[in-house]
């Protein structure tokens, strides 16, 4: 047993290091002249007040129910769950850190090459996942080695789970806020470019890439990667059961093995992210990703074939499907989202005749975007379930989870590039710097498109294994669809993405009003703003932002740790079965057709930016800029939300299994 937590820690420890050489790296850079430096400061101290008050805001939470889980389980799965919230608010708030340095040292290195720029834009988002994998590895080894059993580490999960789930609400309503309010009032009623320093709410806007695109994104795939191991690692002896295995523990600590393996490929793989001949982003990000995958396989074959498991060809099938899957995720996400293939080109093309044919057409290549990736999920349910039963699916998720270290490093180099364009924006840069800056961040909206997919088709297996993991502590052997309150759990769990997501949005709207009333007021009131004479108050709207996120993120929160605990008291574990049911397909599709549709609709912009169809200015434009707002907290506030909510639900049922097993009223029966 000590040779594969030693493992797993060992490669958590070299992840970190792998992290803080990159931190040096970036910081020894240049950072730029004295008013880049200037506005990355503004920036910054935004983005460490929201985190700041943010986690203040948690700690009575935090505090509340590391109690209950003391009080009505025991003091090992209190002590996991308050090193998960730590563990996961520190991978959040490292990358926070290190994005908010490295976007101006990002601008600066564009004025010297695009290659320049690429490496340390990657670097930096490569810090964000390598210490979540990292800080992942190192917390699951080290509690699975003091507790000596798996109970508490499901405590530690659901740690993970709630700062996923108030990062993602808190950092969404923050992030599309404050771009909403910058986008209607500067680029639509005022004619003015994005990022241009003239707007009150540009500072904001800046913030909340980092505080909602990197530390909330840090946080939900830190969560994504611990619950699936902890998952796969709860069903091991279903495995050994499966396989006809004696040796129950080699299949409880294969999940860990390979998700170390995982990141040590990852390690490896992001050195092959470089720039060819061609000039081609997004293809070398795809080289570091298709070598990480060959390595993990490679890696996985050789660690299987040197052990004594049985069954190790099924097994490594599984593996193999888990990284297959993520590829297919990432290209039919691309085809989707990217400007250079036929549905966003189609949008961009209805924008033509207006806002309203521009909204219909991408709300139909949302919905359409939906039938891929569920049937490729299907698939790799199928064919995972065939090779090893429930097991071999949530090793699969495993597999696929393991790869989050290059994942998370391609997803977080968008935020970077982004604040780096509006700090070369607002800073006066040469336009050659902004050519680059701009050409970097069309790809990581791309991207984040991308890594959006892959969070979301993990949530989605990872989920499937903790229900597995909840119906066996919850000695549930089948789930009665007929039965009125397994029904009734479901629509209860269907509805609940729906509700919960139509939380965010109203919260969105209400947040941008408000950003919208102060950015008209200042440029009405403050002589000169808008000649550029005078400075605006960017304070205001970035301490907007924070108070509305903060206020906003409550009633979701209670919403996705309440409503499972009721249903499975009340109604007992046939509904909260049901109900988990429910809410893993609806949340899954929901999440899907939201974060396609948004990204589909701000590439169908940024085409039309090029020049296409009269470029920046022209009607087609201002339509597809509605197209874009409407999509904005889609795809950044609802859509990635709705990861985090079914994990926290699926999660919440876990914790409480036992308890709700032995106190359920079943009203119904």
């Amino acid at each position: 047993m000590i040779s594969v937590i030693l493992f797993a820690f060992l490669v958590g420890v070299i992840a970190l290091l792998y992290a803080a050489w990159l931190v040096y790296r970036i910081v020894h850079s240049s950072k730029g002249n004295e008013k880049m430096q200037q506005i990355a400061n503004a920036i910054q101290e935004g983005a460490n007040a929201f985190l700041s008050r943010q986690y203040k805001s948690l700690a009575p939470i935090v505090v509340v129910l590391t109690f209950l889980i003391y009080y009505s389980l025991n003091l090992n799965t209190a002590l996991a769950f308050l090193v998960g919230v730590v563990s996961s608010a520190l991978a959040g708030y490292i990358g926070m850190q290190v994005s908010v340095r490295a976007n101006l040292r990002v601008a600066d290195a564009a004025k010297s090459s695009l290659q320049k720029a690429l490496y340390l834009s990657f670097n930096g988002g490569a810090v964000t996942g390598m210490s979540l994998a990292g800080l992942g590895l190192i917390g699951l080894s080290v509690l699975y080695y003091f507790f000596g059993s798996l109970a508490p580490l499901i405590g530690y999960g659901f740690g993970a789970s709630l700062i996923s789930l108030f990062s993602r609400v808190g950092g969404g309503i923050y992030t599309k806020a404050a771009d909403v309010g910058a986008d209607l009032v500067g680029k639509v009623e005022k004619g003015i470019p994005e990022d241009d320093p003239r707007n009150p709410a540009v500072i904001a806007d800046n913030v909340g890439d980092n505080v909602g695109d990197c530390a909330g994104m840090a946080a939900d795939v830190f969560e994504s990667f611990v619950i699936t191991v902890i998952a796969a690692m709860l069903l091991g002896t279903i495995g050994a059961t499966f396989f006809g295995s004696s040796n129950a523990s080699s299949f409880v600590e294969l999940p860990l093995a390979i998700a170390s393996i995982g990141v040590v490929s990852s390690i490896i793989g992001s050195f092959f992210v470089r720039l060819g001949k061609d000039k081609n982003i997004m293809k070398a990000f795809y080289k570091g990703i298709g070598v990480t995958a060959l390595i993990t396989i490679g890696l996985s074959y050789v660690y299987l074939f040197n052990s004594d498991m049985v069954a190790k060809n099924n097994i490594l099938m599984s593996v193999i499907i888990g990284v297959l899957l993520t590829a297919a995720i990432f290209w039919v996400t691309e085809y989707y989202t990217g400007k250079e293939y036929p549905p966003v080109q189609e949008i961009a093309n209805k924008s033509q005749t207006g806002a309203g044919t521009n909204l219909i057409s991408g709300l139909a290549v949302g919905m359409q975007s939906t039938a891929i990736p569920v049937l490729l999920i299907v698939l790799a349910l199928a064919c995972s379930y065939f090779v090893g039963g429930i097991y071999g699916t949530a090793l699969a998720a495993a597999a696929m989870l393991s790869l989050s270290a290059i994942v998370i490093a391609i997803d977080a180099y968008g935020p970077i590039t982004d604040n780096a364009g509006g700090i070369a924006e607002m800073s006066g840069l040469p336009e050659n710097v902004r050519e680059i800056t701009d050409e970097l961040d069309a790809v990581g909206n791309t991207t984040k498109a991308t890594t959006k997919g892959f969070a979301i088709a993990g949530a989605a297996l990872g989920a499937l294994a903790l229900f597995a993991a909840f119906a066996e502590e919850a000695h549930l052997k089948s789930v009665n669809l007929l039965a009125p309150t397994t029904t009734i759990g479901l629509f209860i769990g269907a509805l609940l993405p729906f509700l919960f997501s139509s939380m965010l949005m109203k919260a969105v709207g209400r947040a941008a009003d408000e950003i919208v009333r102060e950015v008209r007021r200042q440029f009405k009131e403050i002589k000169g703003l808008m000649q550029g004479k005078a400075k605006p108050d960017y304070a205001k709207c970035v301490d907007i932002c924070t108070k509305t996120a903060l206020r906003e993120l409550v009633m979701p929160g209670i919403l996705a740790v309440t409503v499972p605990f009721l249903v499975g008291y009340l109604l007992g574990p046939q509904a909260l079965a049901g109900l988990l049911a429910g809410t893993i397909a609806s949340g899954l599709l929901l999440a899907i057709f939201m974060s396609t549709t948004g990204a589909a609709w701000d590439n169908a912009k940024k085409l039309i930016e090029t020049g296409l169809y009269g470029g920046k200015g022209s009607d087609a434009h201002k339509a597809a800029v509605v197209g874009d707002t409407v999509g904005d907290p889609l795809k950044d506030t609802a859509g990635p939300s709705l990861n985090a909510l079914i994990k926290v639900i699926n999660m919440v049922s876990l914790v409480f299994a036992a308890l709700i097993l032995a106190n359920s009223l079943k009203l119904l029966g």
